[in-house]
């Protein structure tokens, strides 16, 4: 009997079904049942390979051992993960595309949840004279998986060297100081901006950059990246790749001397010294190539989305901001006793990062679990994606956050908007409570909470 292309999508969407309903013991002596028949150990490798996903044509399944003779070697794993229909790609309306599968985060499977607070600015970083950056991805807040962050400091003269990064976009914040960077995207055009407090940039995925202090003050920003097994540290600089180049090659490569090159870093440079950079920017060695959409946009310089008794909100995300397809940005101020009320986001983790104040997180997770963190300047916290939480200034002064998303439209829903968007009967038969009791709850909704004397 032959193999049809039907009967090997049949097996393929049959064998991916009932793994995602029955755990496979990988450790196991004997036999595993795979592909509707026994295989022995020596096939574990084929169903390790599962986690490898890549693309793969009928033609080339077609020609995988035959399926027909049990006797016969199965496709492996792989492969028959290579033929479900495969993830749509995460847009500007999605989160975390691994959320249609429904599998759950061992971590946040526990009957407490895990702490969701990291004190990054007492970490201890990568530091080369007076310019430093510390980070938190996983390793270090093994909640935050889907998003990573970074302060940086660049003294006068500091460049963040020419990189780029495989495996995450970079939406940035200027908090102090002025910096100036160059991006050129796979199209070969390029873009040199210049950065003041409350400015954002924003870098796809892969495109090289560099990043560097301007004038004679030092600049801080923090970076956020949209993958939380993200590092800084393991980024791909233009010195540690040339470095290991040989000579030979890469004066081929660039058409000059090999005795040129003798002089060149032969490992990664990372922050790079040099003269202050000039106030007007110089134009790169192919001339004016300008993107066209620019990777610059002026937060602070904009009318707050949102200003409210306790405090105001900017925002910005792909509507406004339209390179930023992948990630979405807020500066949040709230006064003292100042509440951002009880919501969540349905399409996006959060990452929280304090530049002033003290204030109280809360965070939500089913079944009676439910944590506070007090979260301080310089600390960073991370609600995971569709959470319900609040933000509270619990301080003596105002409170700004910078939080970020990966997600490039912004999205939630808050308690006092869900409540006003039901029926008093609805609402009365819910909570067991007289339905002209809900006269006095808000009929819109409330965003931030001033405090209430």
């Amino acid at each position: 009997m032959k193999t049809c292309l039907s009967d090997n999508y049949f097996v393929a969407t049959t064998f991916l079904h009932t793994q995602s309903r029955r755990k496979i013991k990988q450790n196991r002596i004997g036999t595993t049942l795979a592909l509707g028949r026994p295989v022995n150990a020596a096939a574990a490798p084929f169903r390790a390979a599962m986690n490898q996903p890549t693309q793969l044509t009928w033609r080339e399944f077609s020609m995988s051992p035959s399926l027909e003779t049990p006797t016969a070697v199965p496709p492996s794993a792989r492969m028959i993960s290579r033929l479900a229909p495969p993830m749509p790609p995460r847009d500007a309306n999605g989160g975390d595309t691994s959320f249609m599968n429904n599998v759950p985060d061992p971590l946040l499977a526990d009957k407490e949840l895990p702490t969701f607070k990291f004190a990054l600015e007492r970490s201890v970083g990568k530091i080369i004279g007076n310019s430093e950056g510390k980070e938190v991805t996983v390793e270090e807040l093994p909640i935050s998986k889907g998003i990573a962050g970074v302060s940086m400091r660049l003294e006068p003269g500091a460049m963040r060297e020419m990189h780029w990064h495989a495996t995450a976009a970079e939406w940035a914040f200027v908090v102090e100081g002025r910096v100036r960077t160059t991006v050129i995207d796979p199209q070969g055009n390029s873009e040199t901006n210049d950065f003041e407090p409350g400015d954002v940039w924003f870098f796809p995925r892969g495109h090289g950059h560099m990043l560097e202090c301007l004038g004679n003050e030092p600049c801080h920003f923090v970076l956020i990246f949209d993958n939380g097994y993200f590092s800084e540290f393991g980024t791909f600089s233009v010195t540690d790749w040339l470095g290991h180049v040989p000579k030979a090659l890469l004066a081929k490569n660039l058409g000059v001397d090999e005795s040129q090159l003798a002089d060149y870093p032969t490992s990664e440079v990372y922050f790079a010294r040099g003269a202050v950079p000039p106030e007007v920017a110089q134009a790169p060695l192919h001339g004016t190539q300008q993107p066209p959409l620019t990777h610059k946009y002026r937060m602070l310089a904009e009318p707050p989305h949102g200003v409210f008794a306790g405090g105001q909100e900017w925002r910005v995300d792909s509507t406004n901001f339209p390179i930023s397809k992948t990630m979405a940005g807020v500066i949040l101020d709230l006064r003292p006793g100042a509440l951002r009320e009880l919501h969540w986001h349905p399409t996006a983790d959060e990452w929280q990062y304090v530049v002033e104040g003290k204030v109280s997180v809360t965070l939500f997770g089913s079944h009676g679990r439910f944590r506070t963190e007090i979260l301080e300047a310089g600390d960073v916290g991370y609600i995971p994606q569709g959470y319900g939480h609040s933000i509270e200034n619990i301080g003596d002064g105002d409170a700004r956050l910078l939080i970020g998303f990966n997600s490039g439209v912004y999205a939630s829903i808050g308690l006092s908007q869900w409540l006003a968007g039901n029926p008093k009967d609805v609402l009365a038969t819910n909570f067991s409570q007289p339905a002209d009791s809900f006269d006095d709850i808000p009929h819109e909704e409330v965003f931030v909470a001033a405090e209430t004397r």
